[in-house]
Formats: C-alpha cells, structure tokens, sequence
C-alpha cells in the first residue's frame, strides 16, 4: 500500500511539472501527461502503476464522469438528446461496420476480431474528450453535445462489445438478443444512477456541513457506478445521471451555497488527478509496445477509424439539417475530429480474456490509434477550433488545465 500511494505521489509531482511546461511551451496537456509517461517507461526504475480495466473503469473514470455531469445543463441535455442518441448509437453502428469491413478485406483479419476492434474504436472517450474540450476552453452547445455523445456511446459500445466477444469466443446471439441487452445495459444504468442520485439528494438535504456534503457526492459518484457495474448494466451512464441530478437539483437549494463551492472545487481536484494518471499510464505503457512488427496495420487501422468517424458524424447530422436539431457545418467539423479515443478503448481490450486468439494484436493497434489520437488530434484540436472561429485567437490561458 505504502508503495503504491509513493508512485502516486511521484506522477503527481511529475502531473504538476508537465501541467507549468505545457502551458509555457502551448501545448495540450494531455499530450504532455502521454510523452511524460513514455519517457518514464524508458527509466531503469520507473514509479508506474500497472493500467488495467479495474484501475481505469472503477477507480479513474467515475470522478471525470460525474465531475462532467455535475455542470453539464439538463435543459441543453434534453434539447438535444434526439441527436446525441442517434450519434451515439447510429453513428457507432456506422464505424463499427465499416472498421470491421475494412480490416476483414483489406489486413485480411477474421470477422470476428475486425468486429472487435471496430467496436473498441468507434466508439468516442469520454475521458479525453471532456479533458481535450476543457483545456481548449470550449462552452455551450457543442462542449455539450461533444460530451455527452462520448458518454452515451458507452452504451452501444459495451453492448456490441459484449456480441463481439462472444463471437470470437464461439458463442451465439441473435438480433433480437442485442436488442434486449442494449436497452437493459442503457436504462438499467440510468436507473441506477437515478436511484442513487435520489438518495444522496434526500440525504445531504438534512445537513449544513459542506465536509459532509462532498462525502455524499463522492459516496454517489462511486456508487452509482458499482452498482451499475455489479448489475452488468452501464457504469458510466449511472454516473452520469447521478451527476446530473446532482449538478442540476443541487444547484435549486439542496446543496448549501458553501457546500456547492467546495464539492466543486473538490470535483476540478479529483478530475486533475484522474487525467493526471491516466494520460500518464496511457504514456508508460505506451513505451513497452513495440509497433514496428505492425505498422502497416496501424496505419490502416488509423486511416478506417476517421473514415468511420466521418461517415458516423455528417451523415447523421444531414438527418437532422432541416429540423432544430440541426448543426452548422463547422460543428460538425469539430464533431469529426474531435472524436477521441482514450482509455475507454484501453479498459475493453485489457479486460480481454488472456488466451483469446488475436489479443495481443488487437491491444497492440488498440493503443497505437489511442497514441494517434491523444497526441494528433489533440495538438490540432486547438488550432482547428481558432481558425473555425468557435474560440478565440488569443490562447485559452484562462480556462482550466482539464
């Protein structure tokens, strides 16, 4: 234990240094963390915790979930939830196709791993798309609908995850199969974190102590996703209901008006330190694959994902260009490109069975198109979003690091 809270004090130093470099230097933070973290692994001692599917999905992902849905408007959530639900389920269905037909026919892979793989890759982070919007300073709404898709494909992305695996595993399933569990997966996990949300509302109602309060939402926060999770049903969509109850109802008067400042302040903090790690994992990790044996693939495998990406977003958009759903073409480009993937894509494929045929090529690309990601898509998101016009020119300095 004692080591463990050491090498978390050390990437939190190491956190803190990048985070003053990467401002100076005008950077993305993120793509600091993930260099960072490659040059660590390149250390004869390196103060790094193993990244797993446990330590993203139930320690580091419930704080960047809830912290996003604790300021996320359910007024502009509802407004547009007909778009974002389409982008989040239509679109995925899209780029899962057409990864999984790319590298059926073109890398020459099985069907059932090419499906694997667009599974895990068209489907959006939550966790660097909400640490990418925020650095860039991005409000209204496009930093809603960016974000809440990326949190609401979680859903179809787990579902046909699920299908997938089972597929290459040898097991059966049928249309009607993914149906059911797609919509369990999706209402049972807003359910619960209704459920949760709801009581830890009723329960900080009867207490002024804002010690107290930030107890409750961090008790919500965890365990709405737990409870989700035990249940086979949606984490992160439990989280993100809690957070919105929470955010939304609290903000009426449950919360005190000291208690809303600190569970705040304490929620920036937790989200810091949650980016903080993962970016750095991402990195460390990053620097004990060797990718020259596939290359190629990865360079198609890139090449598909924002193809599918682009066929995911203009076309569903083009559905809506003539109702009040309708987005502006230069939304749309930042809809595109700014579709990261991250360590959700990394939780799915390290959580794979360890004798499961094509695993280790499939965690291998998995973390090559991540890398592609973070750090590509991440240094031009800025710029992009400048000559759009949709930030200013001068560099967001005042807006938060993630």
């Amino acid at each position: 234990m004692g080591l463990v809270v050491e090498r978390v004090e050390v990437l939190l130093l190491v956190a803190a240094v990048v985070s003053i470099l990467a401002r100076r230097l005008r950077l993305p933070y993120t793509v600091g963390l993930v260099v960072a973290g490659a040059l660590i692994a390149l250390l004869p001692i390196t103060p790094v915790i193993n990244l797993t599917k446990d330590l993203i999905f139930t320690t580091l992902l419930p704080p960047l979930i809830f912290e996003a849905a604790f300021h996320m408007s359910w007024k502009g959530l509802r407004k547009d939830l007909v778009l974002t639900l389409t982008l989040a389920t239509l679109g995925v269905l899209i780029s899962t196709a057409l990864i999984a037909a790319g590298m059926h026919y073109l890398v020459g892979w099985s069907w059932a791993p090419a499906l694997l793989l667009g599974v895990v890759l068209s489907a959006t982070d939550p966790v660097s798309v909400i640490a990418t919007f925020k650095e860039a300073g991005v409000k209204g709404r496009l930093q809603l609908l960016v974000e809440a898709e990326s949190v609401l494909n979680d859903g179809t992305a787990v579902v046909l995850f699920g299908v997938a695996q089972a597929a290459i595993l040898g097991g059966s399933f049928s249309v009607g199969a993914i149906g059911v569990s797609f919509l369990t997966t999706v209402i049972g996990g807003i359910l619960c974190g209704a459920v949760v949300g709801g009581l830890m509302l009723a329960l900080v109602g009867h207490t002024q102590d804002h010690l107290v309060e930030i107890a409750f939402t961090t008790v919500a926060a965890y365990g709405s996703f737990l409870l989700a999770e035990h249940f086979h049903l949606s984490g992160v969509l439990a989280t993100l209901t809690t957070g919105i109850l929470v955010g939304n109802i609290g903000a009426l008067g449950t919360l005190t008006e000291q208690g809303r400042d600190a569970v705040t302040t304490f929620w920036e903090f937790s989200g810091f330190v949650a980016n903080s790690l993962i970016f750095l994992l991402i990195g460390a990790r990053l620097g004990h694959h060797n990718f020259s044996a596939v290359w190629t693939t990865v360079v198609v495998v890139n090449l598909l994902v924002i193809l599918g990406r682009a066929l995911a977003v203009y076309p569903c958009c083009a559905l809506f260009a003539r109702s009040r759903w309708r987005v502006p073409m230069h939304n749309q480009h930042i809809l595109f490109w700014g579709g990261l993937r991250g360590a959700l894509a990394l939780a799915l494929v390290l959580g794979l069975p360890p004798n499961m045929p094509f695993r280790e090529t499939i965690v291998i690309v998995t973390f090559a198109v991540v890398a592609f990601s973070i750090v590509v898509q991440g240094i031009t998101m800025t710029p992009l979003l400048r000559r759009l016009g949709i930030i200013d020119e001068s560099p967001a300095e005042e807006s938060q690091t993630v």
